[in-house]
């Protein structure tokens, strides 16, 4: 992103690490403490993709941390490839890293690297994305997705005039035509986002306040492989011409990822949406992209949910340093996270809704970007 930004991440982290309350007796496992004095070595870092800006973003911000706190860092970008994630992680491992911090492409395809970590005694965290399937990962830091879930369904609520900002009843009736998108299976954090959103929805799909005019209510059926684009607009346009050619209209769309919008609403836009006698319906989303933050400054997307992944790269680095030096890492969570072979200790941050009224004070004044960003909807390198 922003050197500036890199400049707020580090007043962060040094605010985060001073108040850090930190525990002796390692990580949960004996190879925790077995890296205790190990500051000067290097970290491999492992992300999913260089498409999204918030994934180059985050690496930026973790390499920039690490090495502000003394260590090397080995980041690397798998390109939404599962083999090319898999044979980075295992050439970290050869070389002899200290720990590895892992946004994984898919969560339950790296339970061999996992094990090659553990019989090198590396520690493992998590990042963003839980990995399944195995004992050995150490801990996790994510946002509270289950709420990102229902924050995302409550912009789309906002939008349709169901719910006002603050939560209180809107004056809206219905009933609305919504179409429901999910994201990739593969990441375990889709299903944590629909069952966020759907439990918020629910009620009003029961009383037929919302109709799924297109019958497809199960996350199977709405899911975003890879959260691509493409995919979702091709996913939108089937839509548009197997349930809504009797001139019925969609009404509003539940996005779980910016790209997904931006996909949604070229087909949309390509079926006459966006016009005065045919509105773009309020559309959600996430990870607040600059490209997606324009539409909503613009009035075309509606909303989307903020995570400040500085933020985030700043707790995984808190987290790196306490398994380092021997210590427990701090865990607000130690129930929620079962990765189907263990609970995993957790830290989750908080998320916040971008509307079109609040992106000054969200977005600008946190210095995540500036105006002129926002107005040409292109970050500055």
């Amino acid at each position: 992103m922003r050197t500036k930004k890199f400049a707020v991440l580090a007043a962060g982290m040094a605010l985060t690490f001073a108040l850090a309350a930190c525990g002796g007796g390692g990580a949960g496992s004996a190879k925790a403490g077995e890296t205790a004095g190990a500051k000067g070595g290097t970290i491999g870092v492992a992300m999913p993709t260089q498409t999204s800006e918030r994934w180059i973003a985050d690496g930026k911000a973790v390499k920039k941390g690490l090495e502000a706190d003394g260590y090397k860092v080995d980041l690397q970008y798998a390109g939404d490839d599962i083999p090319v994630q898999s044979q980075q992680i295992d050439q970290m491992i050869t070389k002899g890293v200290k720990l590895l911090i892992i946004a994984s492409i898919d969560g339950k395809a790296l339970s061999s690297q996992l094990q090659a970590a553990a019989d090198a005694h590396i520690p493992v965290i998590a990042y963003d994305r839980l990995i399944r399937d195995s004992k050995n990962v150490d801990f996790y830091v994510t946002f509270d997705n289950e709420k990102v879930g229902d924050q995302q369904a409550t912009s789309l609520l906002v939008g349709l005039g169901l719910l006002k900002a603050d939560g209180s009843k809107g004056t809206a009736k219905g009933p609305f035509n919504v179409e429901l998108f999910a994201g990739s299976l593969d990441d375990n954090n889709a299903s944590f986002f629909w069952k966020g959103a759907i439990a918020k929805l629910q009620p009003f799909i029961d009383d037929g306040t919302i109709v799924v005019k297109s019958k497809q209510t199960k996350i199977e059926q709405a899911a975003t492989l890879q959260w691509k684009q493409e995919t979702a607009q091709k996913r939108m346009e089937d839509l548009l011409t197997s349930a809504y050619s009797d001139g019925s209209k969609v009404d509003g769309v539940l996005s779980p990822y910016d790209g997904i919008s931006r996909g949604i609403i070229t087909a949309l836009k390509n079926d006459g949406y966006g016009t005065t006698a045919k509105p773009m319906p309020p559309i959600s989303g996430q990870d607040s992209e600059i490209a997606s933050v324009k539409l909503i400054a613009d009035g075309v997307q509606f909303a989307s949910i903020f995570k400040d992944t500085r933020k985030l790269a700043a707790q995984a680095i808190t987290s790196s340093k306490a398994i380092l030096e021997g210590k427990t890492p701090v865990a607000n969570d130690t129930k929620s996270y079962d990765n189907g072979v263990k609970v995993v200790p957790s830290f989750l941050l908080k998320s916040d809704i971008v509307y079109k009224d609040n992106i000054k004070s969200l977005l600008v004044d946190s210095g995540y970007y500036t105006a002129a960003e926002v107005a040409s909807g292109q970050a500055a390198s």
